[in-house]
Formats: structure tokens, C-alpha cells, sequence
């Protein structure tokens, strides 16, 4: 059973960078909670420990599943922050349209996060994405078709693609997955 911060304590430090780089202050978020900012302050550092309820509303705010907000496995000590073993991945995202994503970083403290993406068969995202971010992914495995900026590309195993910024969307009309790892900055998730 997973349980809110990961063996590092990295739930405040999660939080701490996903309200920045959505340009939210502590002020602002604690008052959409209905918190004092005393008290989110001490969550962000991992001194107190939010409800299943105020795990609930924060992801809410933050545009993200609760999920997201959940640990992974704990990993040995010496690993903590440095390795993320394949079967103590964290899901990430919705998991709509036939995407499944999971956490290769340990958390999202860095400048970026990088996510291993399986896009389903004959699956599509379903709308048009625009984020404040600069994204590169490498295609693993399987075909994926990307729209950026209304231009349709093909990738195959092995090619690369950026968006910068750029309105864009995937769409996997192929029988088989395709797999990609994506590396975003500043972290979304």
C-alpha cells in the first residue's frame, strides 16, 4: 500500500515545486485550502501530514490527480533520491485516453522530470495540449503520431522530438503501444 510522501519525504518537497512552477504562493494556496499558511508552510517541509481530504483539494488546485501525490515504494536508504527501480515507479497522470505514465525521477525537485509514457493502441489524447514548458521525448518502441503546432509527424523507435511551448497533441492509430520517455521542464506533474 503506497502512503502520501515517499521513503525520502519528498510529499512537502513534491508540493513545494508543483505550487511554484504554477506560480502559486504559499499564501495564495493556503487560502484556496482554507488553510493557514503556517500550517502548509510545515507540510511543504514535512513537518505535518495533510488529510486524505487536504491531499484531495491540493491536487484539485494543482491540476493534478491525487495519485500523484501518493509515494512510491520505498526504496533501500542508500538509493533514496538517486535510483527509482522499475517496479517502484510512481503513476503519474490521469491514465485517460489510453496513456500511462510513470515517474522516472525520484521526485520533482530538479529543474525537470522525466516520464516513461505508454500510449495505448488506437488511443488519443483527445484535445489539443499548449504547456509553459520545453518538453523532449525519445520514442522506446511501437509508432506515435505527434501534432506540433498542426503539423502531423510519424515517430518510429529510436527518433526524437521537441515542443517547445507549442500547441500539440499524440495520437497512437497503430495495433501495437508505443513507449516513450519524455523529459519535461519545469516539472507539470
Amino acid at each position: 500500500m503506497f502512503h502520501p510522501a515517499t521513503a525520502t519525504g519528498s510529499l512537502g518537497a513534491d508540493l513545494r515545486a508543483l505550487r511554484k512552477a504554477r506560480g502559486i504562493t504559499l499564501a495564495e494556496l493556503a487560502a484556496d485550502l482554507g488553510r493557514s499558511v503556517g500550517w502548509l508552510s510545515q507540510v511543504e517541509r514535512d513537518l505535518s501530514q495533510p488529510s486524505i481530504t487536504d491531499l484531495r483539494r491540493i491536487a484539485a488546485r494543482l491540476g493534478i490527480p491525487v495519485s500523484m501525490l501518493f509515494g512510491q515504494a520505498p526504496a533501500p536508504a542508500k538509493e533514496a533520491g538517486h535510483i527509482v527501480r522499475q517496479g517502484a515507479r510512481r503513476p503519474i497522470g490521469s491514465g485517460a485516453a489510453g496513456l500511462v505514465e510513470e515517474l522516472l525521477s525520484p521526485d520533482l525537485t530538479d529543474d525537470f522530470e522525466m516520464v516513461h509514457s505508454t500510449f495505448e493502441p488506437h488511443s488519443r489524447i483527445g484535445e489539443v495540449v499548449t504547456r509553459p514548458t520545453q518538453e523532449v521525448g525519445y520514442l522506446v518502441s511501437g509508432r506515435l503520431d505527434l501534432v506540433i503546432s498542426g503539423t502531423r509527424f510519424t515517430i518510429h523507435p529510436g527518433d526524437s522530438f521537441r515542443i517547445r511551448g507549442e500547441p500539440f497533441e499524440w495520437i497512437n492509430p497503430y495495433d501495437e503501444p508505443a513507449v516513450a520517455i519524455w523529459v519535461i521542464a519545469p516539472p507539470v506533474y
